[in-house]
């Protein structure tokens, strides 16, 4: 990646992280567009920048972080959803992350309900976090483990999860960046240590150069995420997701007709599994995880 592409993931990420609208699909097409490969590194750059995102809520919302430890274990339960899936579901979630199609088609179902979700839970009985019940917070966390799936949208799926609890759009929307937080600081810690357990003979120039480049990506997705989450939670107090649904839809449908009339996102389709292979046969025996 030249710095140019991270800057421009960087920004993706920063602004679609909270959005309902998919900020790993997003940059997975935008990955494949601009010719930027599939390898490990990658996967590990679009991982750790999520969380530099995810900790412009920690500043915005620095209050609530010392509340009570009630909001400390709603959290945690609402992170076991996604421990157990995150397991058991390992081999299978791989095998769909950098399809460009799967991305489409998600973007475009996803879109569909977010079109009437307004409309289906709309008699809301919580409007603050400290009212969400311990059962709340995991069935949320049930839902956001739909964004396993490239392209359904962590935000989306939480939100849209807190909907059908009687949450308010806004005590969804907040919820789902607080469970964002615990989510995506074990999501980078476990992949961290999948890339270091899997590349142990990096040189010192290279370990240098990918933490200069995930710095880099990390506050600049930071920087874009402080203004973004502002701005979301305004404009959905005001207008709900009927935008966000046609959005997705058009973005779904624009990604489904490039992935079979461009090469560029044909090929992304193709290299995870080509990737795994070279793995598996650099090193018999030795784990093929792909971040």
């Amino acid at each position: 990646m030249s710095i140019i592409h991270v800057i421009i993931l960087a920004i993706i990420e920063g602004l679609t992280e909270f959005l309902p609208v998919s900020s790993t699909g997003h940059m997975v097409v935008a990955s494949a567009l601009m010719g930027i490969g599939d390898d490990t590194f990658v996967k590990l750059f679009e991982i750790v920048i999520q969380l530099g995102a995810i900790l412009a809520v920690v500043v915005l919302y620095l209050k609530r972080f010392f509340r009570s430890i009630n909001f400390y274990i709603k959290l945690v339960v609402g992170v076991i959803p996604a421990v157990i899936l995150g397991v058991l579901l390992k081999k299978q979630i791989e095998g769909l992350l950098g399809s460009p199609l799967v991305v489409g088609i998600a973007l475009l179902v996803g879109g569909v309900i977010l079109l009437f979700v307004d409309e289906w839970f709309n008699k809301p009985t919580i409007t603050e976090e400290k009212d969400i019940s311990y059962l709340t917070a995991f069935k949320i966390g049930c839902f956001q483990c739909l964004a396993m799936i490239p392209g359904i949208s962590r935000s989306a799926s939480s939100i849209v999860g807190g909907m059908s609890q009687k949450l308010s759009r806004t005590a969804a929307a907040e919820f789902s960046f607080f469970l964002a937080v615990p989510t995506m600081f074990g999501a980078t810690a476990k992949d961290l240590w999948d890339f270091h357990k899997d590349n142990p003979n990096l040189s010192s120039a290279t370990i240098h150069g990918y933490i200069v480049t995930l710095i880099i990506g990390s506050v600049i997705a930071f920087i874009v995420a402080l203004l973004a989450i502002r701005s979301f939670i305004t404009f959905l107090e005001q207008k709900g997701f009927k935008l966000f649904g046609w959005y997705r839809i058009v973005a779904g449908l624009a990604v489904i007709i490039l992935f079979y009339t461009s090469n560029a996102l044909h090929n992304k389709d193709a290299q995870p599994s080509v990737d795994k292979a070279k793995i598996e046969l650099k090193s018999e025996g030795q784990s093929s995880h792909r971040i």
